[in-house]
């Protein structure tokens, strides 16, 4: 995979490289028509640099909350959210925000080319937002349908198509939002293979809301189990596995199969 040289600007070899994210101590509630709602509590993470990190939880433990405030969309009622070092109070230029709803994501009207385009138009020349894209959907492999409609691609390659439009923008965050559950599993595990493919070679930091747990072994670096109403983090869980990872061969590794029952073992114990 050829990585375009300006898709990162990395600090100088002595610089020590601040965390990409830092939680600490954040508790969000959101006002409804019963009154306050308490929605995450005492949450501290980190998310170094390149580094690939899962959040796993049951159904209304507050994840998709917690990646709203990771993605600077709702601020923590108490507690502190840092982004490099300093206060995060908006959407960060670092980071973007890809969904499960990929459907929705993607505008019909547009070929794959202009949504990938999207986020770039009015920001550069016309040339360089070109340019930008056509990297981008070469990275994904879909250069040869990019004057394709969304809605005459597979959702395996409609997904594809917002990876790249998130990768046009060169973040140095990917936060991903149940990006596969809508998926088939052979689908599912070949867009697995090409995520780790594009962090490797971006070196971007992942921040990965999943239900699936062995998804979330086969990812990450280190995996965090979210509990509760109000959710907490009950688990941080750090994954030893080699890279690159191979579906099959690694998920009959000894240490997946330690992790993935030391994942189920929590969201076990910690169940309503």
């Amino acid at each position: 995979m050829t990585l375009p040289d300006q898709f990162s600007d990395p600090a100088p070899a002595t610089a020590e490289p601040a965390m990409m994210y830092d939680l600490r101590a954040v508790d969000v509630d959101l006002e409804v028509a019963s009154g306050t709602l308490p929605i995450l509590r005492d949450v501290s993470l980190s998310v170094r640099p390149g580094e690939i990190v899962a959040i796993v939880g049951r159904s209304g433990t507050g994840k998709t909350t917690l990646l709203r405030v990771l993605g600077g969309l709702l601020r923590p009622t108490r507690g502190e959210a840092l982004v490099k070092g300093r206060p995060l109070t908006a959407p960060p230029a670092e980071a973007v925000t890809i969904f499960q709803d990929y459907g929705n994501a993607l505008l019909p009207w547009r070929t794959v080319e202009r949504n990938v385009e999207l986020g770039l138009e009015r920001r550069m020349p016309r040339s360089e937002v070109r340019q930008r894209a056509a990297q981008a959907i070469e990275m994904v492999g879909l250069t040869a349908r990019r004057g394709e409609y969304p809605w005459r691609l597979s959702g395996g390659m409609q997904q594809r198509v917002q990876i790249a439009r998130a990768l046009a923008m060169r973040p140095q965050v990917l936060l991903m939002d149940e990006p596969f559950g809508a998926l088939d599993a052979f689908t599912k595990a070949s867009l697995q293979d090409q995520l780790l493919e594009l962090q490797a070679a971006t070196g971007s930091s992942i921040v990965l809301i999943t239900h699936d747990m062995e998804e979330a072994v086969y990812l990450s670096d280190r995996v965090f189990v979210i509990a509760g109403a109000p959710g907490t983090i009950t688990l941080e869980l750090a994954v030893d596995l080699p890279r690159p990872r191979v579906q099959l061969a690694t998920r009959e590794l000894p240490a997946f199969l330690a992790a993935r029952h030391r994942l189920s073992d929590e969201l076990h114990e910690t169940a309503p």
